[in-house]
């Protein structure tokens, strides 16, 4: 039923400028009674940062950022759901248009700028599910005008971690100005010890919230050295690797696109990406687990990033391209590698080929 609603939807939507379709979608999964999808094959279940998630295929943040529909979300299949970016205060974003497909390429571009509704929006609405269960994380940012961004990281990680099953720090997006400054080793080590202390605070009455961090994409090998080396020193629950990149691979077919600013996510995505997570992974050497993102488009994509690194994995961008279908493809064809006897359960698959992808080519 949900595979003929979205192949009967998908060309409506298509035909829609991007923002528009997706406040279309939103607005759908507020109003529509979504079934819920068969349940989960045991084997996929997955632990990580001291939760359980039912299945490792998740829904990366930018689809549902103001809570709007986690639940619903949940219930069409995904083992978990990152809602945000959330600032602090509300704040508008760059102005439209800011979101461009690539048809061409099955890529996007984005440059929406962290539109946010505002915690005092968001907050409520998380608490108001807090007993519906499911895995619903909350990506974090700073206000744009903001004098002191780590001070708007403390007091969200104080006011979402009642409500949070975890926390993304989220310091590398590309549309806010001076924001991916905080990947510096020096500032993001005061960053995330003050981020830290506050976790270990609140957690005495809130309970343990997991903190991860999302980092970009385009960082050199020496600075993802210096970060993953204060995250590890930091004693944080996990990284995202990663975010969007303001790279444009030249191989990209809608050149005329690709000159939007902004940043880039889907397929084309897919090599830089997921090279980034292996060379995380070998660094942080099982220190904590790692969230693997950026161009997972089939069910083989999928399993590399769990090879190359990954726990468990985010999605968004093929979606507007494959449908909502992806999903249960995914967790189908994880299911058959297992079935296959590539190992007795995910975890075993985790990093497996890590070694061998940061001994590649540098990916163009």
């Amino acid at each position: 039923m949900i595979g003929f609603f979205d192949r009967l939807a998908r060309p409506l939507l298509r035909a829609l400028d991007p923002e528009d379709a997706h406040s279309l979608v939103i607005k759908a999964l507020k109003i529509v009674p979504v079934p819920r999808a068969r349940p989960d094959d045991s084997r996929l279940a997955v632990r990580a940062f001291g939760l359980n998630f039912p299945n490792p295929v998740g829904l990366a943040p930018g689809f549902d950022k103001h809570a709007e529909a986690p639940d619903a979300l949940l219930r069409l299949g995904f083992g978990f759901v990152e809602i945000g970016t959330m600032t602090p205060l509300p704040q508008p974003g760059n102005p439209r248009p800011r979101v461009f497909r690539l048809d061409l390429d099955q890529a996007v571009i984005n440059r929406l700028g962290f539109n946010s509704v505002g915690a005092g929006v968001v907050l409520p609405r998380l608490a108001a599910r807090a007993g519906q269960g499911g895995i619903v994380g909350v990506n974090v940012g700073a206000n744009k005008d903001s004098a002191d961004r780590a001070a708007d990281y403390v007091r969200l990680i104080e006011q979402i971690a009642p409500v949070a099953s975890y926390v993304t720090v989220n310091v590398s997006s590309p549309n806010t100005p001076g924001l991916r400054e905080l990947q510096r080793a020096s500032v993001l080590d005061d960053l995330l010890g003050r981020i830290v202390e506050t976790r270990d605070r609140v957690a005495r009455n809130a309970g343990p919230t997991p903190v991860l961090l999302k980092i970009a994409p385009d960082l050199s090998l020496n600075d993802l050295d210096d970060i993953v080396g204060v995250a590890r020193m930091r004693k944080i629950d996990g990284m995202i690797v990663g975010n969007t990149t303001i790279g444009r691979p030249p191989g990209l077919r809608d050149q005329a696109t690709a000159k939007q600013a902004g940043g880039l996510s889907g397929k084309p995505l897919y090599a830089l990406a997921t090279r980034m997570l292996a060379e995380t992974y070998v660094r942080v050497e099982g220190a904590f687990p790692l969230v693997g993102v950026g161009g997972i488009d089939s069910g083989e994509t999928a399993l590399a990033k769990i090879r190359a690194g990954a726990d468990v994995l985010q999605l968004y961008s093929a979606l507007v391209f494959r449908g909502l279908g992806l999903v249960a493809d995914i967790k189908a064809a994880l299911t058959d590698a297992l079935d296959r006897g590539e190992a007795a359960k995910l975890s075993d698959l985790v990093g497996m080929d890590a070694a061998a992808v940061t001994a590649e080519d540098w990916p163009v």
